[in-house]
């Protein structure tokens, strides 16, 4: 593939065999490298390679598909069960890598942590690490209300809808006034308040940060 072939690969949504022929598997001997992210948190779980056939599997099947140098393709999660839904497949500008955005349905790294970098939380999305965490709470959320023990506050915010509609509100009044005063710091501490109950309250009706975000992506064009 020559450079002029690939002057349109830069950010190329690969989704179909078409897009597959577009890719530069000759420049890394018919692999490619393939950086695995969570969709919801941003956090980067693992790297590794592709060859054609393991990309067109991931296409085919909707769950990542890998190439390794020494015992060829491997579907993850196959034998563990910590498979990758996949989300999306970019290519990068030279069409010799992959950005893949998956949902893990377990640990990404064979050593059993949720990725292969040990400091998540640095290439993580704070406010997709905390719509993760309301997502689990919304679904033990029966289990804690029966439960002898007390509720967090999240359970009680997502049983209780007086109580999450008064604390938003709560919250967007104290911001309020915290920018009125220009308390910069107050105003940092508030907004987070308000983030959090507003996503809590989205969750309580079905609506994730995902949801918002690509309705933020569509006003964006």
């Amino acid at each position: 593939m020559t450079d002029a072939a690939r002057t349109d690969v830069g950010g190329l949504a690969v989704r179909t065999s078409a897009d597959v022929d577009r890719l530069n598997f000759i420049k890394g001997n018919g692999l490619l490298t393939v950086v695995t992210q969570d969709a919801l948190t941003g956090a980067v779980l693992m790297v590794a390679h592709a060859d054609r056939e393991a990309v067109e599997r991931t296409l085919s099947t909707g769950e990542m598909h890998y190439t390794s140098r020494t015992r060829g393709s491997w579907h993850k999660g196959e034998t563990s069960g910590n498979t990758q839904a996949l989300v999306s497949l970019t290519a990068d500008c030279d069409g010799d890598a992959l950005l893949a955005r998956v949902h893990p349905a377990g640990p990404a790294c064979h050593e059993g942590t949720t990725s292969c970098f040990r400091d998540v939380a640095l290439a993580a999305d704070a406010l997709g690490m905390l719509d993760a965490t309301l997502s689990e709470r919304a679904s033990t959320l029966g289990t804690a209300v029966d439960s002898t023990a007390t509720p967090s506050w999240t359970h009680r915010l997502l049983a209780d809808r007086n109580l999450r509609h008064k604390k938003l509100g709560e919250e967007a009044v104290e911001l309020t006034m915290a920018c009125m005063e220009g308390d910069q710091e107050r105003a940092a501490e508030e907004g987070a308040d308000l983030m959090y109950h507003t996503l809590v309250a989205l969750r309580a009706v079905g609506v994730s940060l995902s949801d918002v975000r690509r309705v933020l992506e569509q006003r964006a064009g």
